[in-house]
């Protein structure tokens, strides 16, 4: 009998798919930047945005981990847009259980997956509650532990809500390492690695902000805007837009 195949609206093959990391082929050629112009390029960044800060709209650590769980493969502008009700009456993981996962569920309909992000909402709602005293830990080991957590959500959390100098990976910033190239590396775990450490430490606690903000706005998937760039002499990306 041939194997049962997994359907994509499955909870497994969707949380599966939530939690795996990008792997993508490395479209740059150049060798890494070196020391000196890496310091140059996040001085650069730095000077355009001394105070850089998440797009996700979130109140406290609680919320903040809530809407990253909730971004995964959604924009933040429809995070934003669901949470804003949600959070004004659930900004505790005790609020959130009260409120219950149909509820939830109902707040979140119009971001992808809504279904299995209900269910990974409540769940970790309730192992901080039990297992937490309600708080969020400052810690990796007990943050990927939680449903719908991953390595990227976790360094987000700890980055954000706790300071702690890490680089979560995303598409944009995977995309930006590849072409200046500050890291050459096919997964964003091996990215990851890599950014935190040769990112001079000045700059490495907010590394990840400037780079995904740098990745969204300037330096884009399907055409960087190159002319506006603020290190496009530094950058050795090979198909400069004109």
């Amino acid at each position: 009998m041939a194997p049962r195949k997994t359907k994509a609206s499955d909870p497994a093959s969707v949380g599966a798919a939530l939690a795996r990391p990008i792997v993508a082929r490395v479209e740059t050629a150049p060798a890494p930047v070196d020391a000196a112009t890496r310091l140059e390029i996040f001085s650069r960044l730095a000077k355009a945005n001394p105070e850089p800060r998440a797009e996700l709209d979130y109140g406290n650590a609680y919320t903040l981990l809530v809407a990253v769980v909730l971004s995964a493969q959604a924009t933040d502008r429809s995070v934003n847009l669901a949470t804003a009700p949600l959070f004004a009456i659930a900004d505790t993981p005790e609020a959130m259980l009260a409120l219950g996962e149909e509820r939830v569920r109902d707040f979140i309909r119009t971001i992808g997956l809504f279904n299995t992000k209900a269910k990974n909402v409540i769940a970790l709602s309730r192992i901080l509650v039990e297992e937490h005293g309600g708080a969020v830990p400052a810690s990796l080991e007990h943050l990927r532990v939680l449903p719908g957590v991953g390595a990227k959500t976790a360094s987000v959390v700890l980055n954000v809500a706790f300071g702690v100098p890490r680089i979560a990976v995303d598409t944009h910033i995977f995309r930006v390492s590849n072409r200046i190239p500050l890291v050459v590396a096919a997964t964003t775990d091996k990215v990851q690695a890599g950014l935190e450490a040769i990112v001079p430490e000045q700059f490495l606690l907010n590394a990840h902000h400037w780079l995904i903000l740098f990745g969204r706005y300037v330096c884009k998937a399907r055409r960087p805007e190159c002319p506006r760039c603020p290190i496009a002499d530094l950058c050795r990306y090979p198909m400069k837009t004109a």
